[in-house]
C-alpha cells in the first residue's frame, strides 16, 4: 500500500484522470488535468505549487554533526553557516554515487539532510564511533516546492520575512497564517523558486493558504510531469533516470562516479578526508571514460520524416525516461538517459553520457528513435548544460 503524502486530501480533490505515481513508497500527482501543458506553463511564467514531502529527511544533531557530515558527503560542510544550504551527492568507497541531497545548517550542530531515497542505514554505518544522532523526521516535516517567476511576489503576499534579499541556497524561518514554516531559495526547476518545510499537522493549513492568496499570482498547482520538463531543461539529474545509484547497481559498470555526472565543481578536495575521496583523486588524475552531457535532437528531421509519411509529429512533451544507445562513427560513444520537447526552448533535447572524445560542445553523436513502426538515426548535437538558466533563477530584488 503505497504512503500519502501530508497533503493528499488537497491534491486528490484536483485529480481529473487518476493520474498518480510511486516516489519513495508515495502516492504523488504525475498532473492533475488530462495533460500538463498548463502547469508548465505556469512554472515558466507565472509559478506552481509542488507535493515533494516523499523526499526523505534526517536531522542530523551532536557535538560531531559537522565531523559527521564532512566525512560523508563530498561538499565541504564547514563553508556553509546557519542558515545556508549546499547541495551535494555521497558516494561508497570506490567513489560511486549512493545518492544525492541537499543539507541545511539549522542551528549549532544542527543540520538536516534531504534525500531521494532512505539512506538511514548507510547514515548510521558511517557514524560508527562519533558523537552523532541520526533521526528520520521524514514524516514530521512536510514539504511543498513554489516554483515560478511570481514565486516570491506570492510569498511576500503572505509572511513580512525578507525573501527580497534571500540569496540562492539560503533559508529564513517564519511564519505563514500563524504556522511555522521554513523558506529555502532551492528547488528543482532551474528557475526562480523556493521550497517550504513545515510541521505536518500545519501542512493542509499552508496549502490552502498559498492556494487562495495564488489566486491572485496565477498560481496553478503542479505534478512530475511539468516538474520532468523543468529539470531536463535545467540539466538536472534524477537519481533511477540519470544514473543508477551504487547499492542498486549489480555491478560497477552500471554506477556513476560525480566527475562522470559533471559534479566536479560538488567536490571539495582540501576539506580532508571522505568517503569515495582516494577513488575520485585517482580518477580526477587519470581522467573519467564518460561525462553527461546536454543533447539537441534534430527535430527538423525528426519532423520532416514524420510529414513524408503522412503522420503528425510525435514530439515527447512527457519526458521519456530510457536508456537509447547514441553512436558515432558506426560505433556505441554512450546513451541518453531522459528527454523531452522543451516548449520554452522550442527544441529536443536529452541528457546523456557519452566518451569523452565525443563530449565538446558541437559535437555530432546520432540517437535511434521510432518513426511509426521504424528505428531510425538522427543527428543529435552535444551541449553545454543547463540549456535553461533564466537570470532570475539566482536574483535578489
Amino acid at each position: 500500500m503505497l504512503k500519502k503524502t501530508p497533503f493528499h486530501s488537497r491534491t486528490s480533490a484536483l485529480m481529473q484522470a487518476d493520474q498518480w505515481r510511486r516516489w519513495a513508497g508515495h502516492k504523488v500527482a504525475s498532473a492533475y488535468e488530462m495533460t500538463h501543458d498548463r502547469e508548465y506553463l505556469a512554472m515558466r511564467n507565472a509559478c506552481v505549487l509542488i507535493d515533494v514531502s516523499p523526499l526523505c529527511k534526517y536531522e542530523i544533531t551532536g557535538r560531531d554533526a559537522l565531523r559527521f557530515l564532512n566525512r560523508l558527503v563530498t561538499r565541504d560542510v564547514s563553508k556553509f553557516p546557519i542558515g545556508g544550504m549546499l547541495y551535494t551527492p555521497w558516494c561508497n568507497s570506490h567513489g560511486k554515487i549512493l545518492d544525492d541531497g541537499t543539507i541545511a545548517h539549522l542551528s549549532e550542530n544542527r543540520y538536516r539532510l534531504t534525500s531521494a531515497e532512505p539512506n538511514q542505514r548507510w547514515l548510521e554505518d558511517n557514524a560508527i564511533g562519533m558523537d552523532v544522532r541520526i533521526e528520520d523526521v521524514s514524516n514530521d516535516v512536510a514539504s511543498l516546492s513554489l516554483q515560478g517567476p511570481r514565486s516570491r511576489d506570492l510569498l511576500m503576499s503572505l509572511c513580512d520575512a525578507p525573501l527580497g534579499g534571500l540569496e540562492y541556497y539560503k533559508f529564513v524561518d517564519t511564519t505563514i497564517a500563524g504556522a511555522p514554516v521554513m523558506i529555502s531559495r532551492t528547488g528543482y526547476t532551474g528557475d526562480l523558486g523556493f521550497e517550504l518545510w513545515m510541521p505536518t499537522g500545519k501542512a493542509e493549513l499552508i496549502w490552502d493558504t498559498l492556494i487562495e492568496a495564488g489566486r491572485a499570482f496565477a498560481l496553478q498547482p503542479a505534478g512530475i510531469w511539468a516538474l520532468d520538463v523543468a529539470r531536463i531543461e535545467a540539466g538536472l539529474i534524477m537519481l533511477d533516470i540519470d544514473y543508477t545509484p551504487c547499492n542498486k547497481a549489480v555491478n560497477e559498470v552500471q554506477t556513476s562516479t560525480p566527475l562522470e555526472l559533471g559534479l566536479q565543481w560538488a567536490i571539495s578536495w582540501k576539506k580532508g578526508n571522505f568517503v569515495g575521496r582516494k577513488a575520485l583523486y585517482d580518477e580526477k588524475k587519470r581522467g573519467s571514460t564518460s561525462v553527461l552531457v546536454g543533447l539537441e535532437i534534430d527535430h527538423i528531421e525528426y519532423e520532416k520524416q514524420h510529414h513524408e509519411i503522412g503522420l503528425p509529429v510525435p514530439y515527447p512533451f512527457i519526458a521519456w525516461r530510457d536508456v537509447i544507445p547514441l553512436f558515432a562513427d558506426g560505433e556505441q560513444v554512450g546513451y541518453a538517459t531522459s528527454g523531452v520537447w522543451s516548449p520554452t526552448l522550442k527544441k529536443y533535447i536529452a541528457l546523456g553520457h557519452v566518451q569523452l572524445r565525443c563530449s565538446a560542445p558541437g559535437s555530432l553523436v546520432t540517437i535511434d528513435l521510432n518513426v511509426d513502426r521504424f528505428r531510425r538515426p538522427f543527428n543529435a548535437k552535444v551541449t553545454q548544460l543547463p540549456f535553461f538558466s533564466p537570470a532570475r533563477k539566482k536574483d535578489t530584488v
